[in-house]
């Protein structure tokens, strides 16, 4: 495996990071070299002696298609060392998981992405944890709930509420509790905030959404500064093979060099129709931390750089009026998932595994890169219908 970032993938110069997903992983600039990195298509590789440290050797420790990418990232999230990317993000919460102790304490905010839910209720289930939900924007209650935790798990915003962590005081009090702090960044992405700046000693992504941004790969990846945690990750995506291939990151980080400026644009447009949605007869409630009405606004413009491209609203007559929005509409996208360039709605407690806290009649947008006026105009249109 090749730890060590090449010359090109390194930038000296503090670029910001904008310029950040253009420049970083790139090949080095010799005469005739390819400017894109090539994709290694190669489930082994050639070596003789004994296998150390380093060697690529097999598909499973390591791929070259898989540096450029692990190095962008690294560099995004500011991390010394290179990122590591995962067959899915699911794959890439249970290797950070996986540094918990055996039977230790996991605290995690209650409104989770609810696959990273999944996976810590089923090891509760298993004994393997104990699990400890909490209401993540209450900072002295997670602070209390930290006594005996081996692992403080952060979502910000949370997956679908949109709840602000103090990521920094947080990342202090379950340090001195002798906690590790893991951060899932899906939401906002290094453009949004860097965790690690904060304290935090892991980053979670999935890359699925806003990094590949293109809703056709499935990836996650882990980033953690940390040598020792590091080694502990990629000695588990080695034993435990949920690894990535090599055409698959390589379009991750073809999607990485236009991410500041899908953000940008879908972030614009998401403020907007935050703004319009707001006392909407047809809503209930608007939440967006861009909004000064919302109570994560003021953290969050301390700690996050853009206030993201997620809106939630919860429309008046619950789940079935909700629906009727859902069908009316003819430009949104009625699906799960987020970050990609095309706009996606969808009820939340339509997945039966979804938190009972989230309301019924909740719905997810993940804003897209089309005019918003044509955006807001389907939205328009589809409560109306719902109102009649």
């Amino acid at each position: 495996m090749t730890d060590a970032p090449s010359a090109a993938g390194s930038h000296p110069d503090h670029l910001a990071p904008d310029t950040v997903v253009v420049a970083a992983g790139r090949p080095e600039r010799t005469h005739d070299a390819p400017v894109n990195p090539p994709v290694v298509l190669s489930s082994t590789f050639i070596g003789r002696g004994e296998v150390v440290h380093g060697d690529r050797a097999y598909g499973r420790y390591s791929n070259p298609s898989w540096d450029p990418f692990e190095e962008t990232l690294a560099e995004l999230e500011g991390s010394g060392l290179p990122a590591l990317v995962f067959a899915s993000g699911l794959a890439a919460v249970s290797a950070a998981m996986s540094l918990l102790p055996p039977g230790g304490v996991l605290v995690m905010p209650q409104h989770s992405y609810q696959g990273s839910l999944a996976v810590a209720e089923q090891l509760a289930a298993r004994g393997a944890l104990t699990l400890r939900t909490v209401e993540i924007a209450d900072t002295e209650a997670v602070k209390a709930q930290l006594a005996g935790a081996g692992m403080l798990w952060l979502e910000s915003p949370t997956n679908p509420m949109l709840e602000i962590a103090e990521l920094q005081v947080l990342a202090e009090a379950a340090h001195a509790a002798g906690a590790l702090v893991v951060a899932d960044n899906t939401f906002s992405t290094p453009l949004g905030q860097r965790p690690l700046e904060s304290g935090v000693d892991v980053v979670v992504h999935s890359v699925t959404k806003y990094l590949a941004g293109h809703s056709d790969v499935v990836l996650g990846a882990v980033v953690t500064p940390d040598e020792e945690l590091r080694a502990r990750l990629v000695e588990h995506r080695s034993l435990h093979g949920a690894i990535a291939g090599p055409f698959e990151t390589w379009l991750a980080l073809r999607g990485v060099r236009t991410m500041a400026l899908r953000i940008e644009r879908s972030q614009a447009t998401a403020a907007l129709l935050a703004e319009r949605l707001l006392g909407h007869p047809a809503i209930e409630a608007v939440r967006y931390p861009g909004l000064p009405q919302d109570p994560g606004h003021e953290r969050a413009k301390a700690q996050m750089d853009g206030f993201g491209s997620i809106v939630a609203i919860v429309i008046k007559g619950g789940a079935e009026a909700a629906d009727m929005v859902v069908e009316a509409l003819r430009l949104w996208v009625p699906a799960t998932s987020l970050g990609g360039v095309e706009s996606l709605i969808e009820r939340r407690r339509r997945h039966v595994n979804e938190p009972a806290s989230v309301p019924q009649g909740l719905l997810r947008l993940s804003v897209g890169i089309e005019n918003a006026e044509d955006l807001w105009a389907d939205l328009a249109q589809a409560l109306e219908k719902a109102q009649a």
